[in-house]
Parts: C-alpha cells; sequence; structure tokens
C-alpha cells in the first residue's frame, strides 16, 4: 500500500506546524486543530484518522481508544503520556511515541533562571517596583554561586540541569531511584531525606508514578533546611501543595518555584487558581517549563519523524507501550509485512510455514513481544507478498497485519 494519501493524521493542540510540514512532505494527510477536545467531541473529530498527535490537555482513555476503530498509533508531542490509557492502546495494538528529549534545554534553563530570580526575590521586588514601591536592599538577597543544588530524578532533564548548575559555581547532589552516572562533579545521595537535608535549591524532574505523588508531603518538607528553596517542574502530583504553603507561610522556606499543579485549567481562558497565589517569594508559571519556540519545533519534528518511521517502515523504537522493533526503510522492491499478534507460543513457525507456502524467500526478518504481544516485521524477497499478508492476517493469532 502506498503512504502517499493513504494515511490521516490529525494534530490537535496547536503543536508546531514543523510537524504538520514534515509529515505533509512525506505523504500524509494532515489537519491540525488549535485546542484539545473532550469526550464524544474527541471521539467525533478524531474519526477516521490513522494518528493523532496531542500534548497534555488531551485525555486519550479507554473509552476513547475503544471508540476509534482506524487509530493505528498516537503521537504524544511532550515527555508525559499518563493523559493516554497506555495498557488499553497496547491491548489495541496503538504504540504511543513521546518526544522525550527535545524539551530538555528548555526546562532545565528556567530552573536555572527561577533559582536566580528566587534567590535575589526577583518576583517581589519586580512587582513592586511596578506599583512604584522602591524596595533597594540586600536583606534577603543572596548568589547562587557555592550553594547546593539537591535534583530529584536525574534523567534527561535533571542531568542537563545538573551540568548547567555546576557551571554556575553550585555544588550538585541528586536521588534517583535507579542508578544514574554523575555528570561532572555531581554526587548522588543514597535517600531522598539526605538531599533534602543538605540542600539550598531542590528540584524534582520525576515522572508521574504511584512512587512519586504526594512524594513531598509535610514530613519531607520538614526535612529541607530552614530557608531552602522548591521547584517544582515535573508533576503537579508531586509536591502536596496544601503543605508547601504552610512551610512558606511559617518561612520554614524561604520561597518557592512552581510549573506544575494537581489541578491545571484546561485552557488559557478558564481561571487558575491556587493556595500559593499571592505569597511572598513564589514564583507560579502555567506549565511552560518546555514551551519555547525551540522546544516545541523539536518535538514537533522528533514526533512527526517517529510517525513517518511507524508507517513507512513498521519502527517502533521509542514507543513506550510497544515492543520495540528498529529497522531502516524497506528496501525498494522488497515488500514487507508488519505483523501484531498474541504473544503465543509457535506464532512465528505458522508464519514461516505461510511465507513457504506463497514461495516466499525471507530477506530479514525482526520480532519484539511484551507480556501480552509480539510484534514482527519481515522482508519477502520473493514469493507472493500480498497472498501471504492476506493468510497470516487470517491466523488466529494476529490482531493486526499490513503489507508495506
Amino acid at each position: 500500500m502506498s503512504v502517499k494519501n493513504s494515511y490521516r493524521v490529525l494534530l490537535l493542540e496547536a503543536i508546531h506546524p514543523v510537524a504538520q510540514k514534515r509529515l505533509e512532505e512525506s505523504g500524509f494527510y494532515v489537519e491540525r486543530e488549535l485546542k484539545a477536545f473532550k469526550g464524544e467531541e474527541l471521539i467525533s473529530r478524531a474519526q477516521g484518522f490513522h494518528a493523532v498527535g496531542i500534548r497534555s490537555k488531551t485525555q486519550m482513555k479507554s473509552q476513547i481508544l475503544q471508540s476509534l476503530p482506524d487509530l493505528e498509533m498516537i503521537g504524544a508531542f511532550c515527555i508525559g503520556t499518563n493523559q493516554i490509557d497506555l495498557d488499553h492502546a497496547n491491548a489495541l495494538g496503538v504504540p504511543v511515541f513521546n518526544a522525550p528529549y527535545s524539551n530538555t534545554r528548555s526546562v532545565a534553563e528556567l530552573m536555572v533562571c527561577e533559582m536566580i530570580a528566587l534567590a535575589r526575590q526577583l518576583g517581589d521586588r519586580n512587582m513592586n517596583a511596578h506599583k512604584g514601591v522602591w524596595q533597594k536592599s540586600a536583606v534577603g538577597a543572596n548568589e547562587i554561586r557555592g550553594k547546593t543544588l539537591g535534583i530529584v530524578g536525574y534523567g534527561h532533564i535533571g542531568s542537563q540541569l545538573s551540568v548547567l548548575a555546576e557551571a554556575m559555581g553550585l555544588n550538585v547532589i541528586y536521588y534517583d531511584i535507579v542508578k544514574k552516572l554523575p555528570l561532572g562533579n555531581a554526587t548522588p545521595e543514597s535517600t531522598l531525606e539526605d538531599l533534602l537535608q543538605k540542600s539550598d535549591f531542590v528540584s524534582f524532574h520525576v515522572p508521574e508514578t504511584p512512587l512519586t505523588k504526594n512524594m513531598m508531603g509535610q514530613k519531607e518538607i520538614a526535612l529541607m533546611k530552614k530557608g531552602a528553596y522548591l521547584m517544582n517542574a515535573s508533576r503537579g502530583t508531586v509536591v502536596d501543595i496544601s503543605a508547601l504553603a504552610t512551610a512558606l507561610e511559617t518561612e520554614h522556606l524561604a520561597g518557592a518555584a512552581v510549573d506544575v499543579f494537581p489541578k491545571e485549567p484546561a485552557s488559557n481562558e478558564d481561571l487558575f487558581t491556587s493556595e500559593l497565589q499571592n505569597m511572598r517569594n513564589v514564583i507560579l508559571t502555567p506549565h511552560i517549563g518546555g514551551s519555547t519556540e525551540e522546544a516545541q519545533e523539536a518535538i514537533g519534528y522528533e514526533v512527526a519523524e517517529s510517525i513517518i518511521r511507524y508507517f513507512k517502515s513498521g519502527a517502533t523504537s521509542g514507543a513506550v507501550n510497544f515492543p520495540a522493533v528498529d529497522v531502516a526503510m524497506p528496501l525498494e522492491g522488497v515488500p514487507r509485512i508488519v505483523n501484531l499478534h498474541k504473544n503465543v507460543p509457535g506464532v512465528l513457525g505458522a508464519i514461516n510455514s505461510i511465507v513457504s507456502q506463497c514461495g516466499g524467500n525471507i530477506q530479514a526478518q525482526h520480532l519484539s513481544t511484551d507480556p501480552h504481544i509480539g510484534y514482527l516485521i519481515m522482508d519477502m524477497g520473493s514469493g507472493d507478498a500480498e497472498e501471504a499478508t492476506k493468510k497470516i492476517s487470517e491466523l488466529p493469532t494476529s490482531l493486526k497485519t499490513r503489507l508495506l
């Protein structure tokens, strides 16, 4: 089947135009929307599309997934994928691709900016100057050089922040549940408690999991140094906002910067409220850690490439919920069969038998499995590929089969 004019892609939530441009250059039909859709409206809008691109506000839960029979893959143009029912997508044979690298620098730069802003009370002094109040004083204002930054979650963003912070003269320590190679002079801590007690600034860069939900509550915040600063640009459920507000009111903490919240407005038109509003030396930003032109363009290109590679070659490397197979584009004149099947014994033998019956010669074969499904990519050097594809699709173990 030709790619040109065959696959339909819907991009939601004002995904960067570079994604549409790149997809259309590769022969895909693309429609782009500037907003998110919910429930029945989302089902209606996405009907008939083979791929849907979303950001953080579009909820692709089981009911939605079940109602989109043509959906073959989802592109999450962001890092997080908790807005998607990954297990249900897996069961339906729908791989989900995200962009784990492209906004790393933008988030790390914002954290450096916020450390300086908190240490110098720039938010408060800026607002006072706008109101005509001349607050010229060194009291409570400090350099960040020589201070200790504690990074919780030493992944792509945490490690990038580590490099930037060390270049600015901070001592860097970090905590991660997975052993990570330290960059520069960063030092791992064996427990979160040790990190909290040693840090002047604590910055969170962890995913949303049962382990990270409310990982910073009243008890944990109390372990932080008096006069320290807390920064969260990871997930809104990581920090107990009420406990943070209390620590700020009692001046146990000298300030905080929060970019993510347990409940966020669905759109820019909706009202935002938080217990942290109007508090001293608190920087509140509307989930903009990765919201730079550079990051959004890079994300648009990265996920668009994943969409193209999946439909044109069958490659699933980078999918967060699917067996990973990394393959090059098929050679000219060499048919490629892509098969998704139940992960049970005997599947590969049955498929190879069909290929043999169709006079086929297997030129290359790639298989990857998870506990539930197997994903096979096979290049046929000769034989009747269309007949083989038809018979493979009729196997009781087959879930999806296509011929490239």
